[in-house]
């Protein structure tokens, strides 16, 4: 009978486990140990949290047990816990092979107690199989944030590894896991391009800025009601933009173009977009908006924001009065995704590297074109289509599906 051929590293790799409290040189006195019994460093890592160490080294050695014996007789010197534990050296060759494989990057978001929603989603990826390697977090401890109400924040960034069967089926489950918990999930695959985004393309109206510019136009106007009632259908996706655009336009006949000024001057930004905007640039990022509104109140924005493209809709004026009528090609949901389309192929930017952000259904396509699809406080209809939503949280929050934490954040927004 045949004997199974002994693997040249078999009985030779072990997994080195550490924990305790944290000591200075602990790793310098490891590292030594290492080099004294010619030991080849297969995997490591570490994390401490709040002085508390937990180190794992993947070693291999032709001189194991002295190795072993070394290791054993340092951690007992310093007090810390120590666990060995021999590897096979098939289940090592199953190993390697799956660490280049693309993980997926979950994010999660939560305000208040985090026990909940991490409750949640680890039983979700334990009941599909996936596994929890790495946790990151991306926000600071409460005790040193301000008082501005952002120390409520509690952000992670988790990696998973496992097989999906249904990754489409598993993203809806934590979709609605977040809207019954009342926090903010993202799954994305880990690639070169997540970690290498470009563009940003916003809608303008209830995105970028809180108002519907045309809804506060009609009022000032008198047509509130009846824009109003358009407006909801075309958002539902129950009306064609292009022809709810016209209808509403049509209602704004003799509006003089000063109120267009005036209310183009008093809008709000979204709870965190002048934060993310001044990151964006920091970091590179071009920063576009596609809207189905007003041209004039993006170029005004464009001004205070520091925005590189602006597209957006115009309506005809004749002696500083509006005519109800549009000028040129009306901005739909078509139109969004191909002028993301065309930015990225002007500044040789792939589609993978672009993040769209909106909240009605003519932003659609754009979001489901974009390599990050991010829909922001978004109508039903756009958070059960896109792949990503933001309900709880603030424009700003999309600087943490990046990948950024507050640390990277702040080095962005307090540069001269």
């Amino acid at each position: 009978m045949l004997q199974r051929k002994a693997h040249p590293l078999a009985e030779q790799i072990m997994l080195v486990s550490i924990s305790g409290q944290d000591k200075p040189g602990l790793m310098s006195a490891l590292m030594a140990i290492c080099v004294e019994f010619d030991a080849q460093i297969l995997d490591m890592g570490q994390a401490v949290i709040h002085d508390e160490l937990a180190l794992g080294l993947l070693l291999s050695s032709a001189k194991s047990d002295a190795l072993r014996q070394a290791i054993t007789a340092r951690c007992t010197d310093v007090g810390s816990a120590l666990r060995l534990q021999t590897v096979d050296a098939d289940d090592y060759g199953t190993w390697a092979k799956s660490i280049f494989a693309s993980p997926l990057i979950l994010t999660l978001l939560t305000n208040g107690s985090a026990a909940e929603p991490l409750q949640a989603v680890s039983a979700l990826t334990h009941a599909w199989q996936m596994n929890i390697d790495t946790v990151r977090r991306l926000t600071k401890p409460r005790a040193l944030m301000d008082v501005s109400g952002a120390g409520e924040r509690f952000g992670v960034e988790m990696r998973l590894s496992g097989e999906l069967a249904n990754s489409v089926e598993f993203q809806t489950e934590l979709l609605k896991l977040a809207d019954q918990n009342d926090f903010d999930v993202s799954l994305q695959r880990d690639s070169v391009f997540r970690r290498n985004r470009r563009l940003v393309a916003f809608d303008m109206d209830s995105t970028l800025i809180a108002e519907e510019v045309m809804d506060e136009l009609a009022k000032r106007h008198g047509v509130g009601d009846k824009v109003v009632a358009i407006t909801d259908a075309a958002m539902a996706g129950q009306l064609d933009f292009k022809e709810s655009f016209r209808q509403r336009a049509a209602l704004l006949e003799g509006l003089p173009l000063q109120v267009l000024h005036e209310v183009a001057e008093s809008v709000a930004l979204n709870t965190g977009a002048r934060r993310l905007i001044k990151a964006l640039k920091h970091f590179g990022y071009t920063v576009a908006v596609f809207s189905g509104g007003f041209q004039y109140v993006g170029e005004y924005l464009q001004q205070e924001l520091g925005i590189d493209h602006v597209f957006a809709n115009e309506l005809e004026e004749v002696d500083g009065v509006m005519t109800g009528k549009v000028i040129g090609d009306i901005v739909d949901a078509q139109r969004k995704a191909e002028l993301l389309r065309q930015i990225a192929v002007k500044e040789n930017i792939s589609l993978a590297q672009t993040i769209a952000v909106g909240d009605g259904a003519n932003d659609l396509p754009m979001l489901q074109q974009a390599g990050l699809g991010v829909a922001y406080h978004a109508k039903t209809i756009v958070r059960e289509n896109a792949k990503h939503a933001i309900s709880n949280f603030g424009l700003d929050a999309i600087l943490y599906l990046i990948g950024f934490s507050d640390l990277d954040i702040e080095q962005a927004l307090t540069r001269d």
